[in-house]
């Protein structure tokens, strides 16, 4: 007879919400993963990274991009965020975010670039170019270590809002 897997999730608690969200809303870039159109293979790249007011994660993309075309055929994407610093990596606090691109209302733009334009103020060079688009990364869950023996899964509701 096999044994159950022991569970090694912790509690979350507003604390542990807390951390995290000051984890995504300081980040100025991540790791995102998409699928490839037409092989469905998974496609990692650095983005930028700022937050909307309610805490979504913004990023904004150039149509040129391989990852920028892949959110357009499938908004299914995933963000790795958290800075390794120094010592062992896997000891740093970090979040994987499951999510789903979505383009802004063009009454949001301009929140959008304010916010994106105060994290990264040298993107003032090409945010207005005509091939960038800003996309809202709609958070449906989230599994957040906070170093060794500190392992929490979230929704997105927990994430995002005040």
């Amino acid at each position: 007879m096999s044994e159950k897997p022991k569970n090694v999730l912790q509690t979350v608690t507003p604390e542990v919400v807390a951390e995290a969200k000051g984890i995504i809303r300081d980040a100025d870039h991540a790791a995102i993963a998409v699928l490839e159109p037409g092989t469905g293979q998974p496609l990692v790249s650095r983005v930028g990274l700022a937050t909307l007011a309610d805490g979504s994660p913004l990023i904004i993309v150039s149509g040129l991009t391989a990852h920028a075309k892949a959110l357009t055929a499938d908004p299914r994407c995933s963000l790795l965020i958290g800075e390794a610093g120094k010592g062992e990596p896997l000891a740093h606090p970090r979040i994987s975010l499951i999510c789903r691109a979505e383009a802004l209302a063009a009454e949001q733009r301009e929140e959008a670039r304010a916010r994106y334009l105060a994290m990264h103020p040298k993107a003032a060079i090409y945010v207005d170019l005509p091939d960038f688009r800003f996309l809202r990364l709609v958070i449906e869950r989230a599994s957040f270590n906070g170093g060794f023996g500190r392992a929490y899964e979230m929704t997105g509701a927990e994430l995002v809002g005040p």
